[in-house]
């Protein structure tokens, strides 16, 4: 039995998934710029609703995979003499892997979790802004420290200098000049070693590139506060 088409068309559905991704990234974008515009919680709860759909339509796209993926893998073991109904097969499969959907997959989505993680930073970053505009002078002084208190997190801990671009290790949460930790994860790399987190009183000691991931939002606190 011939499967190139079969391949074929998962390459195809491989290429789907892909503008999925790109229509999360889009839909993170456009929720920390609404935080960042100061827009109303409404506008921007849309946004979480938008990537929970993408979320749903990513674990639905995965799951026809898998059953098309395990159902090739099954007849190329059986070697059966008369050609199965592929069809009839992979739906039987995929209905069971649908059957076992919980709202809790959703929110363990990959980019789901990153689009929430960075919402909250967003949020608190910007939040400074928001309640200086309701101050009195009085609270300023107390507004001003805490900006000062922002801006060491602006720091990366490796240079000790100002972050152009951001990453944050996703294990634990601690942010660094992306060029500055890749260059010592690639340099421990070939020493074969393990890299701790620059971080001071960082217990993590095993960074790893695909750890890392764009700290969005706080790169627009930094790049808010330079504008002001």
């Amino acid at each position: 039995i011939s499967f190139n088409c079969v391949d074929s068309s998962l390459s195809s559905l491989k290429n789907c998934q892909s503008y999925i991704n790109t229509g999360m990234d889009i839909a993170t974008h456009v929720a920390l710029d609404l935080v960042e515009s100061f827009n109303d919680a409404e506008d921007v709860n849309s946004m979480e609703n938008v990537m929970l759909e993408y979320a749903a339509m990513d674990r639905e796209l995965n799951h026809y995979m898998r059953a098309i993926e395990e159902t090739v893998n099954q007849i190329k073991r059986d070697k059966p003499e008369n050609i199965p109904d592929l069809k009839y097969l992979v739906k039987e499969k995929f209905t069971a892997l649908e059957s076992k959907n919980s709202d809790s997959d959703l929110q363990r989505n990959e980019k789901y979790v990153y689009f929430k993680d960075q919402l909250k930073d967003m949020r608190k970053q910007f939040r400074l802004q928001s309640d200086t505009n309701d101050n009195d002078a009085i609270e300023q002084i107390d507004e001003d420290i805490a900006v000062t208190q922002s801006q060491v997190n602006f720091i990366c801990p490796i240079t000790q200098m100002e972050m152009k671009k951001p990453v944050r290790n996703k294990v634990c949460g601690h942010s660094y000049e992306e060029n500055a930790i890749l260059k010592i994860i690639q340099t421990r790399k070939q020493q074969r070693k393990k890299v701790r987190c620059p971080k001071i009183g960082c217990s993590h000691d095993d960074v790893k590139e695909s750890d890392l991931v764009p700290d969005e939002a706080l790169k627009r606190a930094i790049d808010s506060q330079n504008k002001q």
